[in-house]
């Protein structure tokens, strides 16, 4: 049986059809294929800063990665200072008959060093360099003083907090020989919720969001770009974070995307359309210029990987915004530099936590 032209023409239209069906449904999926890691990055080590030639998988990227940020870091010796303050703290000194050794007070120090949500701290005068310095085993000290935190970002000393320090302070005292003198309580609780009404006016905590304009990111495409600004593997996963120039302290910004997307059996698959930019502001020295920092990353961030910036609503940031924030920020520093209380400082991380 002769097969017509139309016949002919009619499989050669379907087969048309059909092949354009088949390459449709492969730009599709391949459109919205989360981004995925540079197989052959060329990025900046967020450990030497050089730079660093690799070809790896999505999923061995991230492996690498973190053993970077795992591998040990030779750090440099932080001297032990003496870290109570009657500017946050309630203090009490204890008169003490002969010099104690340091292992006896830790031997009657509580299993909990907090009172409700308080920390509780003790620090011994050192008899050999006459600092004041937390008990160590093998020193001796010539005196004694316990403290109390007045306020955090749990709230202000209140009157049941600071009865059950007496306690604790009393029972410690008795069994080391000691003699306390406690403040009145009224008067120390009263400076509580002053300083807890300051630190509350006074706390910032910046957050920008990077959401994706068009195909999603893989995290291995997040982490990529994030490294190449100086990121490392946090402890979480789905969490980054920029070192502080000091080894020790709090990070300078967190970068942070979907945690169960970061623990997906397949990287390459997992679709990622935002992640966020936090600035915890007291916990970092204003001299780290840790807004302009994040707005540059943020910016950059946006270009690289065709993304938005916007605040946590949603709404984009524009230049004009951010040029005010960072106004605002520079009198929130000098505000708490006047208070004693400078950005970063070890008394500013401990009010701020």
């Amino acid at each position: 049986m002769a097969v017509s032209n139309l016949q002919v023409g009619l499989a050669i239209a379907g087969g048309l059809v059909l092949a354009a069906v088949v390459a449709h449904g492969a730009w599709t999926s391949r459109k919205n294929k989360p981004r995925q890691a540079d197989p052959d990055p060329v990025r900046l080590d967020p450990i030497n800063g050089e730079a660093a030639e690799m070809s790896l998988s999505e999923q061995e990227f991230a492996a690498e990665l973190q053993e970077r940020s795992d591998a040990p870091m030779l750090l440099p010796v932080v001297e032990r200072q003496a870290q109570i303050d009657d500017l946050i703290d309630v203090v009490v000194p204890v008169a003490i008959d002969d010099v104690i050794s340091g292992d006896a007070v830790l031997s009657v120090m509580p299993a909990t060093r907090r009172v409700g949500s308080k920390p509780l701290s003790v620090e011994g005068r050192n008899t050999v360099s006459q600092q004041w310095e937390p008990p160590q085993a093998g020193q001796r000290y010539g005196a004694l003083q316990f403290a109390l935190q007045l306020a955090n970002r749990s709230g202000s000393l209140n009157d049941i907090e600071y009865s059950e320090f007496v306690h604790k302070v009393q029972a410690m005292c008795d069994a080391l020989g000691g003699s306390p003198s406690f403040p009145e309580m009224r008067d120390e609780v009263a400076r509580a919720k002053e300083l807890d009404a300051f630190a509350s006016e006074h706390d910032a905590q910046l957050g920008m969001r990077l959401r994706a304009l068009y195909a999603a990111w893989s995290p291995g495409y997040i982490q990529q770009h994030a490294a190449r600004h100086g990121f490392v593997p946090g402890v979480i996963p789905g969490r980054m974070v920029l070192p502080a120039s000091t080894p020790g302290l709090p990070p300078v910004l967190v970068l942070a995307f979907d945690t169960q997307a970061a623990l997906a059996e397949d990287l390459s698959q997992t679709a990622i359309r935002d992640l966020s930019l936090s600035l915890d502001v007291a916990q970092v020295s204003r001299h780290e210029q840790a807004f302009e920092r994040m707005r540059e990353v943020a910016q950059s961030l946006a270009k690289a990987m065709e993304g938005q910036v916007t605040d946590d609503l949603g709404q984009p940031l524009s230049d004009a915004a951010m040029d005010q924030i960072s106004l605002d920020l520079q009198d929130l520093y000098d505000t708490l530099d006047a208070r004693e209380l400078s950005a970063g400082s070890v008394l500013a991380r401990r009010l701020f936590s």
